[in-house]
C-alpha cells in the first residue's frame, strides 16, 4: 500500500467533484442508506460529519440535525461540500484535518465513514480519543468503512472499526446496520 497524501486528494478533489461516484453509485447510494439509518430519524441535535469529501453523505444527513459541522481535509473537497450544502439551514462546511480541535466541544452524533485508513496509527488513536470526548451521554458513533484494502491506504481496512472503538478508552454498545463483502456500517452508543 502506498497511502495517499492531503495534496493527492486536493488534487482528486480539483480533477472530478466526484471520484468515487457517491452521488451515483449504487452502492454508495445503500452505504448512505445504512449511513442515515445508523443516525436514526431525527431531527437530532449536532452533528459532527468527519472527512465530508465531496459532501455526498452531508446533504443527506442535514434534514436530519438541527445543526451540521461536515468537516473535509481538503480546500477542494471544503469547498464541494459546501457546494453540496448551499441553502441547506444550520449546516455548515468546515475545513478541519484530523487529528485536530473539532469545531464544537459537544454532538449528539458523530459521523466518520471513509476515512479511518487513511489515518495513520497514531492520528487514528488521537481522533478516536477526541471523537469519544466530544459524544455526549446516549449519542451515536456512527463508522462506515470499507473492509477491504485498497493500494492507498494507510492501515488494513478489516480491523479498523474494532481498533478505533478500543483506542477511544471507552465501552460500546455495537449494533451492525449493514456489511456486505466490501464494507459495514456500525451505529455505536456508549455503554
Amino acid at each position: 500500500m502506498r497511502p495517499i497524501t492531503l495534496d493527492g486528494f486536493e488534487r482528486t478533489f480539483a480533477a472530478d467533484p466526484d471520484p468515487w461516484q457517491t452521488f451515483r453509485n449504487r452502492d454508495e447510494a445503500v452505504k448512505r442508506d445504512a449511513i442515515l439509518h445508523a443516525i436514526g430519524a431525527g431531527p437530532l441535535g449536532r452533528i459532527l460529519e468527519l472527512a465530508a469529501g465531496n459532501g455526498s453523505n452531508s446533504v443527506a444527513i442535514a434534514p436530519r440535525a438541527l445543526r451540521l459541522d461536515a468537516t473535509e481535509a481538503t480546500g477542494a473537497g471544503t469547498a464541494l461540500v459546501a457546494r453540496a450544502l448551499a441553502g441547506v439551514p444550520r449546516a455548515r462546511a468546515i475545513r478541519l484535518a484530523v487529528p485536530a480541535h473539532l469545531p464544537r466541544t459537544a454532538y449528539d452524533v458523530v459521523v466518520v465513514a471513509e476515512l479511518l485508513y487513511y489515518l495513520t496509527p497514531g492520528a487514528m488513536r488521537r481522533t478516536a480519543r477526541d471523537v469519544a470526548a466530544a459524544l455526549r451521554p446516549g449519542g451515536t458513533l456512527v463508522l462506515a468503512h470499507h473492509r477491504i484494502d485498497f493500494h492507498d491506504f494507510a492501515q488494513h481496512a478489516a480491523p479498523l472499526h474494532r481498533q478505533f472503538l478500543r483506542a477511544t478508552g471507552r465501552d460500546w454498545r455495537v449494533r451492525c446496520v449493514h456489511r456486505n463483502r466490501r464494507w459495514a456500517v456500525l451505529a455505536c452508543t456508549l455503554a
